[in-house]
């Protein structure tokens, strides 16, 4: 009796150890994007340009999905910068700024050709901190796109 359980516990655990992938389960079984040009509503310059190429870069490191041309594509990333503020984070005793802040906002949206919705979200943001004396603005702006390619990204090929 104790082998007919045996065999069954081995049977159920190797069938439960199936083959897994990680490519199509997470993206619906889209495998190809196209990422136009970010419109940007701010007066910043600039800035759609940047976070489309920052999302394109994302999407090729994170190897989930190929960036294709829109004929090729399964489905779209696009979007417009929505939001560009730069304001004082940090002051020092002598009430100097010694870091300032970087935000940027954006609607997103993740749409097959056909324009079906996969997801949208009409105001993603996030931010960048700089030093007052030893770094610039746009090290602020590069940290906050960043941030903002990585959240459409993991958006993108895993949240749905």
């Amino acid at each position: 009796m104790k082998n007919i359980i045996l065999a069954l516990l081995l049977i159920s655990f190797l069938a439960s150890c199936g083959p897994y992938s990680f490519s199509g389960a997470t993206t619906g079984g889209i495998e190809t994007v196209y990422i136009p040009v970010f419109e940007n509503e701010t007066i910043e310059y600039g800035l759609g340009e940047e976070l489309t190429t920052k999302i394109t870069s994302a999407i090729v490191a994170d190897n989930t999905l190929k960036v294709v041309d829109q004929n090729d594509a399964d489905a779209f990333i696009s979007g417009k910068v929505i939001s560009y503020k730069k304001s004082s984070e940090t002051y020092n005793i002598q009430d100097q700024v010694q870091e300032y802040r970087v935000d940027v906002a954006v609607n997103v949206s993740f749409v097959k050709p056909n324009g079906d919705v996969i997801w949208e979200e009409p105001r993603i943001s996030s931010f960048g901190v700089y030093e007052a004396e030893t770094e610039t603005e746009d090290e602020g702006k590069t940290e906050a796109l960043e941030k903002l390619a990585e959240i459409i990204v993991n958006r993108t090929v895993r949240n749905w």
